[in-house]
Order: structure tokens, then C-alpha cells, then sequence
């Protein structure tokens, strides 16, 4: 199975080519450019370096969210493109467990995080004994009740994210010696494990497929304000 996996949902960008569980080629850049401009000649060097056509795809892995309104849109927007183009599969990712997925420590908690501004995150809770599970779902939360909660387990907590650094004063006052932090380079989510994790879900139905937002767009957000039906249906098309 050859295999294309795209990251667009934060800062960094994570391009991808796999034949089953083989890295055939790889990109990785974690500065701040518009991905709409970049993801695309990405691909088409990573496809060349790779020696794999874009018809020879068998499948599509695209990290879902949270994270990013933006990246998100250009990420899985690009993924069911291709995917419809080439008529091959599409699979979706949560970026929060492609985070997690980068950390095999079997003794502690992995909590992935991603900045959500004003002091919130998205995050979730992971392990990753054996086989990674997790644990509690992806949220968007206020940090520090989030990491109260967390508190509570009384566990070794591993965190986990590009973001992290923003948070780690945080963190660490209210965890104390609870809360870890990896290598940095593991903080920098990787498309070849992306592949990996994908080549095993089940694929999606393309033409329903969006991303996982976890919070309402700003639009939304805006209708509810001036607006009492709130047992609408969803106003926005997210893709």
C-alpha cells in the first residue's frame, strides 16, 4: 500500500510518502509560512523523491485536528481533493494522537497539547502500553482546569506538543515533579508516523468527511451571540 500523509493542523508542516510501514520519503518544516502556499510544492517534492506518481496512491492520511481553523481547511481540503481526484482512500487522524503516538513510555500519561489562546488548549489524554489508547477524549479546555484534572490522577504525565513551552510554568506549578516533558524533537508531530497510524483505520466517506474543530469558528460563534435559536443546525460549512 503506498500512502500519503499530510500535516497542516499547526505551525508545522508534515509531508509523508509510505509503502506499507516503509518511510520512502519525508518533509518536516516547523516555521510559521502559509501552508496553502507551501503544502502543494511540499507534496510534489516529496512525490518525487519518493519515486511514487500521485496515480500509483492507494491512500490518503490526513491529521483531522485540533488546531488551527486555517490549517485544518488547507490540510483536509488538499487530502479529499486528492483523494477524490486519484480515487484512492482517505483516512483522518487526530493530531492530538499523532502527538502522543511519538512517545512509548509505558509507566506514564501522555497529555499532547496544542494552544487554543486565552489560556486554553486542546488537548486530550493517551497511553501507550502495547498499543496507544486513549485514554480521555480530545477537548478544548481551560488550562488550569484541565490540568487540575489531571492533578488528580496522581500519574506521571509526559506533555507533549510545539506549544508546550507556552504552558511548561504552568504546568509545572500546579503538577509539580507529576508533569515530564520529552526530548524536543519529539515535540515536532512527524508525517511518517502519521502513515503509520493511518495505514490501519478504516477509511472515511470523502464527501462528509471535515475536520475536527472541537470549538465553533469565529462565525459561529458570532451567530450565537446575536442569535436565541440555538438548537440550530450548523450554519457554517466547514469544507
Amino acid at each position: 500500500m503506498k500512502i500519503l500523509a499530510i500535516d497542516t493542523s499547526n505551525i508545522p508542516l508534515s509531508v509523508a510518502v509510505l509503502e506499507d510501514k516503509t518511510l520512502l520519503a519525508t518533509m518536516t518544516t516547523n516555521i510559521k509560512k502559509n501552508h496553502s502556499i507551501t503544502l502543494m510544492p511540499a507534496i510534489a517534492d516529496v512525490m518525487k523523491l519518493a519515486g511514487v506518481k500521485p496515480a500509483e496512491l492507494d491512500r490518503i492520511v490526513v491529521a483531522q485536528g485540533p488546531g488551527s481553523f486555517t490549517g485544518l481547511r488547507i490540510g483536509v481540503a488538499t487530502a479529499k481533493t486528492l483523494a477524490f481526484t486519484l480515487d484512492c482512500e482517505l483516512v483522518g487522524v487526530s493530531s492530538l494522537e499523532l502527538l502522543a503516538a511519538g512517545i512509548s513510555d509505558e509507566k506514564a500519561d501522555i497529555v499532547p497539547l496544542f494552544d487554543a489562546r486565552r489560556n486554553h488548549v486542546f488537548s486530550g489524554l493517551y497511553r501507550n502500553s502495547n498499543e496507544l489508547t486513549n485514554e480521555l477524549p480530545d477537548q478544548h479546555r481551560d488550562l488550569v482546569a484541565w490540568l487540575t484534572e489531571l492533578k488528580e490522577r496522581n500519574q506521571p504525565q509526559i506533555f507533549v506538543g510545539t506549544d508546550v513551552d507556552l504552558f511548561k510554568p504552568q504546568i509545572i506549578d500546579i503538577l509539580g515533579e507529576q508533569a515530564h516533558f520529552p526530548a524536543p524533537f519529539l515535540n515536532v508531530p512527524q508525517a511518517f508516523i502519521l502513515g503509520l497510524i493511518g495505514k490501519d483505520k478504516k477509511p472515511v466517506e470523502q464527501e462528509t468527511f471535515i475536520p475536527n474543530y472541537l470549538r465553533l469558528t469565529q462565525a459561529e460563534s458570532q451567530w450565537l451571540e446575536t442569535h436565541s435559536d440555538k438548537d440550530h443546525n450548523t450554519y457554517v460549512e466547514k469544507i
